[in-house]
């Protein structure tokens, strides 16, 4: 997953346009030090911390602070998929008993 950002970012003499979601974002791990509930509330520096570690090119702190405020809803946006648990398809068998 990619976030094309409104306004690019500029580090060194090059503009960083489009920035990966890493699977990085797939490991338990990428949440080390940080408390599930401020990253599932989407707080500002759990999900800034977050996106240092899952983005690439990486992301530093400063460029995150820096981000318009779409680009960092944006990111917001193709995390949540990864932080949620998807919706099942097929009904459990507690589910289809108990009707």
């Amino acid at each position: 997953m990619s976030v094309t950002l409104t306004t690019p970012i500029k580090r060194d003499n090059k503009e960083i346009s489009t920035v990966v979601i890493t699977d990085t974002i797939k490991q338990a791990g990428s949440l080390r030090g940080l408390r599930l509930v401020d990253v599932l509330n989407f707080d500002y520096d759990a999900i800034s911390t977050l996106l240092t570690r899952v983005t690439s090119p990486a992301l530093t702190s400063l460029e995150i602070s820096t981000l318009d405020t779409g680009d960092f809803v944006s990111f917001i946006e193709e995390l949540t998929p990864f932080l949620t648990k998807a919706a099942p398809s097929v009904p459990g068998v507690a589910e289809t008993e108990s009707k």
